[in-house]
């Protein structure tokens, strides 16, 4: 009876020993379900898109949890009128296109500006008007500027002030695109990545599989949905067009994140 009673005792501690393990599993396995169902839940992850910015250590971007930390001195990588004249990338304006270019009387100067933008993009509740100022940056540094001039002024207007690479000074000396910035589509492709709004969403250039994007094939924000290179499965992006909006359409497709400068 007493060998009965042990080997019974054994038995139930090897049962309840291997339930206790199967509960551990099984807590394990919720909790890896819940956190991939919690990341699912955020959207897609532009961290990829880290990588894709350039150019030395002017420009930076950190990772973190929830968002992305982009740093600039905002100076182009190409060459400008804009730039001093003792500047190894000054250049005179060569453009034989523009017959009404006008250079304005700013210089490029550098800049201390910090975006802070979502790393999980996901679309607001109540979308925001973009800012005068930068709205963004490309690949390269430098900010994204909406479509709007400075008050009193004609942003088609402004146009004939654009360098070769389509980019300006403003008073302050920071230089920025309102539209195509040319020197990226040319040296990326003209449906590669370009950079990011404030919301986290990116920026593609005017191509998508071998077609030219007009804004009919955009909605409000002048953004989409779609697969790219980058995401293949899919995202909501932003594309440059040839006429104006050319970046942004009515505001914010996404939550934004913030810019100081």
């Amino acid at each position: 009876m007493k060998k009965y009673r042990v080997l019974s005792g054994l038995l139930l501690s090897a049962i309840l020993t291997f339930s206790a393990c199967d509960a551990v599993e099984d807590a394990v396995a919720d909790q890896q379900e819940e956190e991939e169902q919690q990341e699912g839940d955020k959207g897609p992850d532009i961290s990829v898109l880290a990588e894709k910015f350039y150019y030395d250590e002017s420009v930076t971007v950190v990772v973190g949890e929830n968002e992305l930390t982009i740093t600039s001195h905002n100076e182009p990588d190409h060459k400008s009128m804009y730039y001093a004249q003792n500047h190894e990338l000054y250049e005179p304006y060569n453009e034989p296109n523009n017959p009404d270019f006008k250079k304005n009387p700013n210089n490029i100067e550098a800049q201390d500006i910090v975006f802070k933008v979502p790393r999980y993009p996901a679309e607001a509740t109540t979308k925001e008007s973009t800012p005068m100022g930068p709205m963004g940056i490309a690949i390269n540094g430098v900010v994204l500027f909406n479509q709007q001039a400075a008050p009193g002024d004609d942003i088609l207007d402004e146009l004939n002030t654009f360098d070769q690479y389509e980019g300006h000074p403003q008073d302050r000396g920071m230089y920025h695109y309102h539209n195509e910035p040319v020197y990226l589509t040319a040296s990326k492709g003209n449906s590669a990545f370009i950079g990011l709004l404030m919301d986290g969403f990116p920026v593609y250039g005017p191509e998508e599989n071998g077609k030219r994007i007009t804004n009919s094939d955009l909605d409000d924000y002048h953004g989409h949905v779609s697969a790219t290179a980058e995401f293949p499965d899919g995202i909501y992006h932003y594309h440059i067009t040839d006429d104006l909006p050319w970046i942004n359409g009515d505001g914010f497709f996404g939550a934004t994140g913030t810019v100081t400068f």
